[in-house]
């Protein structure tokens, strides 16, 4: 089997990307961009739609998927999960340079791109939403609703061949969960144990108990380590649990013990740490396309269980400055207008007037975040009067700003490079990102040409020029 950095391995695929963009790999900087995984790719080939009527036939992109086929075979053999890829105009005749892109350590992977991720700046660094713990709820007590006995009573009778947990069973759940069940749930299971051979219609308890029930085994803790976020997406967000919310906002928590799923991928918890207007026990719902917070669904098991509550309940929603603003021609009119002392992100977008200056926001106590589009800052340079930033992301002309001038801030723990997807030639952006690594001591993403012809050999850069 040809290595992953053999030209064997990616001359199939080359011949259909030249052949495809023939005059963009002919011009001089021209490139073309992709990722190729075990089981997913995103190659910039055109797609043949099908004829009217009738689906596309797997014949229509044999060649593709033989030429993809090659490389993720040699991923598998290399033990990778995936490779970006850069192929680059040649100076010689007709020619084409490969570059193979390894990010290693210090980079969160992209999204469907070959330009870096998430740079990360210091071993270990978690995004502060990612970093934040529950706070304590000393008076919070369970909902008058919570009743183990009618809970149990209603169970039995309307699934009279359920088996139930063994005393054993549920030991040995709580002695992997490091924490014992709350009273409605250990009744829960004592009924109904969540094992799929238990059932000739799966319909059953989902109907009873309103979601898909986790068997014992699958039941897990939901702290901010099981909610998988990147950097990019965590450092936009902002925790914020007021006094009218039953749940606490938080990424993750220790106090949430999940029990299931609502057949929709979200999952379902039982709430032990809530917020300051909940009750211990109450159930929640944790969505799986957010990154953070989770929704009241009712204020006990029973409730849900036996009176069929499912909505939570209104909370009426306090005014307050947002943590999170968003300066765009759409949303607040400018940087005053978002600057306040409990602001922690601050995101510039499409900007059609003057450039802005960062002035209202100088020494802000809490602002962790800053995102600006192409154009939109007046100085780059006062970036550094920013003084609590843990997370920049610019474009690379405003980063060259800074590194320029020796202002690139030095408390960062991330960063992010704003490279538009097609036009910039990510080797640029790989040479730019290698600046900023250097400069907090982590290692550089690696950039291995691939020469025509040979095998197993190549040349490590972090250039364009390799």
């Amino acid at each position: 089997m040809p290595s992953l950095h053999d030209a064997a391995t990616w001359r199939p695929l080359l011949r259909l990307l030249c052949a495809a963009h023939a005059e963009t790999l002919s011009a001089p900087g021209g490139h073309v961009a992709g990722q190729i995984g075990p089981g997913a790719w995103s190659v910039p080939l055109p797609h043949r739609p099908p004829r009217p009527g009738r689906a596309s036939p797997v014949s229509d992109h044999q060649e593709e998927l033989d030429a993809v086929g090659l490389v993720a075979e040699a991923l598998k053999e290399d033990g990778s999960d995936g490779v970006s890829f850069v192929v680059e105009a040649s100076s010689a005749p007709g020619g084409v340079r490969l570059h193979l892109i390894e990010p290693g350590s210090s980079v969160e992977p992209g999204i469907a791109t070959a330009h870096p991720g998430t740079l990360l700046l210091a071993d270990g660094a978690l995004p502060e939403p990612v970093r934040r713990l529950p706070d304590p709820v000393p008076d919070a007590v369970p909902a008058p609703s919570a009743d183990v006995e009618l809970l149990q009573r209603t169970l039995r009778e309307r699934l009279p061949d359920a088996v139930g947990a063994s005393e054993e069973e549920i030991a040995a759940a709580e002695a992997r969960l490091g924490v014992p069940l709350p009273p409605e749930l250990r009744a829960l299971y004592q009924v109904v144990r969540g094992r799929y051979e238990d059932w000739d219609d799966f319909r059953d308890p989902y109907d009873t108990i309103g979601c898909e029930l986790f068997p014992l085994g699958k039941v897990y803790v939901a702290d901010a380590a099981s909610r998988k976020v990147l950097w990019r997406f965590g450092a936009m967000e902002a925790v914020e649990t007021g006094p009218e919310d039953a749940v606490q906002q938080l990424v993750g928590s220790p106090g949430w013990i999940v029990f299931g799923d609502d057949g929709g991928g979200d999952r379902m918890a039982v709430d032990l740490l809530p917020g300051p207007d909940g009750h211990v026990g109450q159930v929640i719902v944790i969505g799986h396309e957010g990154n953070i917070g989770a929704g009241l669904v009712a204020d006990s098991l029973t409730d849900m269980v036996v009176h069929r509550h499912f909505d939570g309940r209104p909370v009426p929603r306090a005014e307050r400055p947002p943590l999170v603003a968003h300066v765009n021609r759409a949303s607040l009119p400018g940087i005053e207008a978002a600057a306040h002392p409990a602001l922690e992100v601050l995101s510039i977008g499409a900007w059609e007037k003057e450039p802005l200056s960062l002035a209202p926001v100088f020494g802000l106590p809490r602002l962790r975040t800053l995102c600006a589009h192409a154009g939109t800052l007046a100085d780059p340079c006062e970036i550094s009067r920013l003084p609590h930033l843990e997370y920049l992301e610019l474009p690379p002309a405003e980063w060259r700003v800074l590194l320029d001038s020796g202002a690139v801030p030095t408390g960062l723990l991330a960063a992010g490079i704003e490279a538009h997807r097609q036009r910039d030639n990510p080797l640029r952006t790989i040479a730019l990102a290698n600046e900023i690594l250097a400069l907090y001591g982590r290692p550089p993403i690696a950039c291995i040409t691939v020469p025509e012809g040979a095998a197993r050999t190549g040349s490590r850069s972090p250039s364009p020029d390799s």
